[in-house]
């Protein structure tokens, strides 16, 4: 009798939880409206210069974070990308960001864009800005190509 009481208050007690997190999943709060990229967010002027080391940093941070989807050289060739079937802009063509402020860079960087999540709190502002040049530097003549192997003079 001992033992059937136990059984029936486990059941008891394992039909009430399941009810309440079925009654709160089902009262999920609200999605959050997606941001909106202001005037001065557009404005905004990129305090980082371009620097080797900065460079560097965000590329660390890029390969890690961002070339699954935009390709380890900016051209929006990454495998993920390829699995979600998504047409991303190829950066190392000048003319793909040529009419994007450093601020709409900034913000979208920051913010993310569509599926591609933000770095927002997650990255030092110092860093989302020298994504920024980063993201510039791909349109540089040769920036998104293999080094070629110099051939010895004859």
């Amino acid at each position: 009798m001992h033992r059937t009481l136990l059984v029936l208050g486990a059941i008891l007690v394992a039909s009430f939880e399941i009810a309440y997190a079925g009654a709160n999943s089902t009262q999920e709060k609200p999605a959050s409206p997606e941001a909106k990229m202001t005037p001065e967010d557009v404005a905004k002027k990129n305090p980082v210069p371009p620097a080797p080391e900065g460079l560097a940093e965000a590329r660390k941070l890029f390969g890690y974070n961002c070339a699954m989807c935009h390709g380890k050289n900016g051209d929006g060739k990454g495998d993920l990308a390829a699995d979600m079937k998504l047409e991303l802009r190829d950066w190392r063509d000048a003319s793909s960001i040529e009419k994007m402020t450093d601020g709409e860079l900034f913000w979208i960087v920051s913010n993310g864009k569509g599926k591609m999540p933000g770095e927002g709190d997650r990255t030092a502002e110092k860093v989302r800005w020298n994504f920024v040049n980063l993201v510039r530097s791909f349109a540089k003549k040769g920036a998104g190509d293999k080094p070629k192997a110099e051939t010895p003079p004859s």
